[in-house]
Parts: C-alpha cells; structure tokens; sequence
C-alpha cells in the first residue's frame, strides 16, 4: 500500500522547477481569468476550507522549496480535493495523481500531510 498522494500538474512551478501541485494550478487558472465566475466561487469555497482545516505546514510558510503530499490515510483531505479535478479537467488541465512511498527526506510532518524539500526539480 502506497503511504503518499499527490496531484500534479504537468508544468513545472517557478520556485521549486516541481511540477505544480493542484491548488497552484487552480490559482493560476483563476488568476489568469480563464474560471468562470462561478467555478471561482467554487475554488475559493475548497481553498478556504482546506486553510481552515489542514495546518500550513512551517516550511511553506517560510516559502521554502518544498513540495506536499496528502497522507493516503486522509480520506477526508482527498475527498475534498476531488471537485478542484473537475475544475482542471473542465479547463483542459492535465493532471497526474502520484501515489508513491518513495518521496526523499520528510521535513514536516502531521495528521493528513507530509512536505519534501526539492532543488532543482528533484525530492532531497
């Protein structure tokens, strides 16, 4: 059974040269315009939820190039993740789902989360 899940995206962030996680690529899609208001309304409704229920780990805070992985354990988390892939499939975003155990050096770790530091596009 596999211990880490991630959702990615197939373009690499600016900071960390890691491909995007999901809530990047929902941000860049807002940002950018290209959400319908609605479906905006609907992101921002998952991100807060997920501010208000999931602790930001330190190292992100600190904007350290780190990258996060749910727990497989979190259920919970996942599930609420689910409607921010509709988002990206129905504005044409392709995503992966990595499900892995192999994931370098955890430096952060709690209940539904773990966060990996990364240099140059690879897990440390």
């Amino acid at each position: 059974m596999q211990k880490y899940i991630r959702i990615q995206g197939r373009e690499n962030a600016y900071m960390t040269k890691y491909p995007k996680g999901v809530f990047g690529m929902c941000w860049r899609l807002l940002l950018d315009g290209k959400m319908s208001e609605e479906d905006a309304e609907r992101f921002r409704a998952i991100d807060k939820w997920f501010v208000e229920n999931l602790p930001e780990p330190e190292p992100c805070k600190n904007q350290e190039q780190v990258i996060t992985f749910f727990k497989t354990t979190a259920s919970e988390m996942i599930e609420k993740a689910e409607p921010m892939l509709r988002l990206l499939e129905k504005y044409d975003q392709p995503y992966d789902i990595i499900c892995t155990n192999f994931v370098g050096t955890i430096i952060y770790e709690d209940g539904w989360q773990i966060a990996v530091r990364v240099k140059d596009g690879r897990m440390i």
